[in-house]
């Protein structure tokens, strides 16, 4: 089990990955400034570097099977997984946001966030695979599925 999470973490990475380039090269550093619900470069960077930080420990559990260490890589999943939903949030509440007829058109009301350009469907693998990464981890420190 502590390998599949390993993989999955990595796959989880992959997506996260995309969404950071495509949030970059849609202008996400220069729109921090900007009004409105959108993702800022403290919440997006946090949520990379903690998760980042928690992938490298999860390998140094593997390779020295410290239970500490373990147990600190799922703390920072856990608030990985708390920036992600506001994230989540974010960028759903942004997406289901109709402009009523008498408001301007999204190019007239200003650039639309960075963060909208993310397809659904990578938003829901991501999602989906930390979700699963989150409990395969969880069931690993827990004693469950050793071999």
């Amino acid at each position: 089990m502590k390998w599949a999470a390993l993989i999955l973490w990595v796959l989880t990475a992959g997506g996260g990955f995309i969404m950071l380039g495509i949030w970059l090269r849609n202008g996400g550093m220069q729109q921090a400034r900007e009004s409105g619900a959108r993702i800022r470069p403290p919440l997006l960077f946090s949520h990379f570097l903690l998760a980042a930080t928690g992938l490298v420990l999860w390998i140094i559990y593997l390779a020295n099977d410290d239970d500490t260490i373990k147990w600190i890589a799922f703390a920072l999943l856990l608030l990985v997984a708390l920036l992600g939903f506001t994230m989540l949030a974010i960028w759903m509440a942004r997406r289901r946001t109709a402009i009523p007829s008498n408001e301007p058109s999204p190019s007239e009301a200003g650039p639309l966030p960075a963060e909208q350009h993310f397809p659904t469907a990578i938003v829901t693998l991501h999602g989906t695979a930390a979700a699963t990464t989150l409990v395969l981890v969880f069931l690993t420190n827990i004693g469950i599925g050793d071999s």
